[in-house]
């Protein structure tokens, strides 16, 4: 099959047993690449580039986007909530790293009720089915400490997120259960069918 044919079949789309038709219908999914591709560029500019820091906030920005696609491409809610677990803690380790950058460069770290910071937030509420990050934030870009702060905001915002995403995944675990215990019920019944 070639490339043009197969991106024209619908069946290439990403589906998920689990989150239902396509994890990039996600906010959490979208935000996630908004701090994979900014985290970067920030490290870029403002981290030593061979420094253990620079890859310890790169890769814990590809985990957690990472992971959060693989739980949802997974057939069980076990393994999303797994993953999705590991993305949260990936988010709450850049958050503290973005954080001690602040600290440590003796920059301020904005409140939540600084302008600024809701007007980011204000950015995050608004319909968010499309990639954000570049063009959208741009002018955040233009120092450190307005940059870290950005950074702050959208880590602080996808770990709220994650939270509502996992307690929503462990509700529906509670009221299905698990795609072993689901698989089980149907081979017993398969069993137990018509004799």
């Amino acid at each position: 099959m070639s490339y043009k044919s197969y991106k024209s079949n619908r069946s290439y789309k990403s589906y998920s047993p689990v989150s239902g038709p396509g994890y990039e219908k996600l906010v959490v999914y979208w935000i996630a690449v908004t701090i994979s591709d900014l985290t970067p560029i920030f490290c870029e500019h403002y981290i030593p580039k061979f420094s253990r820091t620079f890859d310890q906030m790169v890769q814990a920005s590809r985990s957690g986007k990472q992971c959060l696609v693989e739980g949802n491409l997974g057939r069980s809610i076990e393994s999303l909530l797994k993953l999705s677990d590991i993305s949260r803690n990936s988010y709450g380790e850049l958050l503290e790293d973005f954080k001690d950058y602040i600290r440590q460069h003796n920059l301020t770290m904005w409140p939540k009720e600084d302008p600024r910071v809701v007007q980011i937030r204000r950015t995050l509420d608004l319909p968010y089915k499309s990639y954000k990050s570049n063009k959208t934030y741009t002018s955040y870009m233009n120092s450190p400490e307005e940059f870290a702060n950005l950074m702050i905001t959208l880590c602080f915002k996808q770990l709220y997120l994650m939270d509502k995403f996992l307690l929503a995944n462990e509700r529906r675990f509670v009221k299905q259960g698990g795609f072993r215990e689901n698989l089980f019920k149907r081979r017993l019944s398969y069993r137990n069918g018509p004799q």
